[in-house]
């Protein structure tokens, strides 16, 4: 039996708001512990504040992607990444002109059950 198992068709997340999530590995694979996301948010594009019970690492292939932690700003560009640890407070977006392509990785995978985001608060 092969050690190794390759991810040719990522489960495309269905959303409402533009923004494409592919995920290769994470709960749609029966991977718990780690998700592993392609994403592009398309321009202008936010969710809402979350308290995500999980860390997340982000890597930025293109464009720039807005990150409001606990109330600070942070702005990252291409090659850049950033961790952002589970517990805190945190606004994704793209407020920018052009679309940003990224990767997202979730310890332990992301669930909507462990994101806590405040549904209708800005």
């Amino acid at each position: 039996m092969k050690k190794y198992k390759i991810q040719k068709s990522p489960f495309v997340v269905p959303t409402t708001d533009g923004k494409l999530i592919e995920e290769h590995w994470g709960n749609s694979t029966q991977n718990p512990n780690v998700s592993i996301a392609h994403m592009v948010a398309p321009p202008d594009w936010s969710e809402p504040h979350q308290t995500p019970e999980f860390d997340e690492f982000t890597y930025i292939i293109s464009g720039k992607k807005q990150f409001e932690i606990d109330g600070e700003t942070v702005v990252l560009e291409k090659g850049q990444s950033i961790l952002v640890e589970k517990g805190a407070r945190v606004r994704y977006s793209n407020p920018f002109s052009e679309s940003c392509e990224y990767i997202a990785i979730c310890l332990p995978a992301f669930s909507m059950e462990l994101v806590n985001r405040e549904e209708g608060i800005d």
